[in-house]
């Protein structure tokens, strides 16, 4: 099955003539998500002999992007389904053997991966209040039982929550607190939403806070076997860092088309300031898209490499940074009426504000990145704990 970047492009119109009414009630984009599973976008990272797309990378890049074009809350609450089932996808037979995962834990990655092809798709309920989404910080725990698991704990900035089939929830041993594990753990009893989401940007993707208090089977758990979550955020940091670049370079690119559709509309473009700003924000979101795919391209040719790695917080700062400035001069450039509520640039100029905020924040990949060119090990040194 197919899924490419010109599906995107179609459903991108879609979604933009929706999105200001969803950001201004703060509501879930139901419709985006059903034209999502018809499209067949959910099975994008599932493999073919699954039913999926089998894409890299560098495709979902190129797929959020565009998508974000359209409303970058969908396109966030998109990454975060794309970012299980890629993750899941990475966990391939050779690595499952390696690293000595039994057969149940095989069994059941495909499950999941097969039901995300036939249209499920799966929210991640990872951070926490204090915690935020550092792995080592963690306060929701789990304990096995007879026949499983048991979690209990409360998580926040969940996008989608409320919505999705399932939920990847991250959780610390009560046994052995060094051990992170991750649990897909379905929609239904043991998992209470409490809408909390109101906020100055990205408010259609009702990132609600989610109680745990559930018992799950051992297939559950993601790998079947625990502590693979520190490990994992390590070894392969894209899903955790770069996926939400492509989302906010989209974002950034929406900003500027929506600032020369103003600015034609107000026959503004005979004034040199506004014709520089408009052609300083072109150069700077191609150069972001640019860096963004390239990190895309190093994650699916060499995963794990260190320079791999390097792109791969290069992206998430760039992308975050480039989105911020941009809206803001965008807006700049089309003057004051594009201050009002329901303008698309005031929409725009919100949700590229989360960019940088969106962890990895700016200030903790720079801050990587220092140390690491420093010679240091980014992963443990720094001004806080990466995960």
């Amino acid at each position: 099955m197919a899924v490419t970047a010109e599906e995107a492009r179609r459903l991108a119109p879609r979604f933009a003539a929706r999105a200001a009414a969803h950001d201004r009630d703060g509501s879930f984009p139901a419709d985006d998500f059903a034209d999502l599973r018809h499209s067949g976008l959910f099975g994008l990272m599932v493999p073919e002999r699954l039913g999926g797309a089998g894409a890299g990378f560098a495709d979902y890049a190129a797929i959020a992007y565009e998508l974000a074009r359209g409303n970058g809350a969908t396109a966030l609450i998109f990454n975060m389904h794309a970012s299980v089932t890629g993750a899941l996808s990475g966990v391939t037979d050779e690595l499952a053997d390696a690293l000595g995962l039994p057969r149940e834990a095989i069994e059941a990655r495909d499950d999941y991966l097969r039901a995300a092809a036939e249209g499920a798709w799966y929210a991640v309920a990872m951070s926490e209040r204090g915690a935020g989404s550092r792995l080592s910080q963690l306060t929701t725990t789990y304990e096995r039982t007879d026949d499983g698991f048991h979690i209990k704990g409360a998580k926040t900035f969940c996008s989608g929550a409320g919505h999705a089939d399932a939920y990847l929830v991250a959780a610390r041993s009560a046994a052995d607190p060094a051990q992170v594990s991750q649990f897909l753990v379905p929609a239904g009893d043991g998992l209470t939403i409490e809408p909390t989401w109101d906020a100055l940007g990205m408010r259609a993707t009702g990132s609600h806070d989610v109680h745990v208090d559930v018992t799950v089977p051992t297939t559950a758990l993601l790998g079947g076997v625990e502590g693979l979550a520190l490990v994992i955020a390590q070894l392969a940091p894209q899903w955790m860092v770069a996926s939400y670049a492509a989302v906010y370079v989209g974002v950034a690119r929406a900003a500027v088309d929506a600032a020369v559709e103003h600015v034609n509309k107000r026959n503004l473009g005979h004034l040199p300031a506004v014709r520089a700003r408009i052609g300083r924000a072109d150069a700077a979101v191609a150069a972001a898209h640019l860096t963004v795919m390239e990190a895309a391209r190093r994650v699916d040719e060499d995963p794990g490499d260190t320079v791999t790695n390097r792109w791969v917080w290069r992206a998430k700062l760039v992308a975050g940074s480039t989105a911020a400035e941009v809206a803001a001069s965008m807006l700049e450039a089309a003057g004051t009426s594009a201050m009002r509520r329901g303008h698309p640039l005031e929409r725009l100029y919100r949700d590229a504000r989360a960019g940088s905020l969106q962890p990895a924040t700016s200030d903790v990949c720079a801050d990587w990145l220092g140390v690491e060119a420093l010679g240091g090990d980014p992963d443990s040194q720094g001004s806080a704990p990466r995960w």
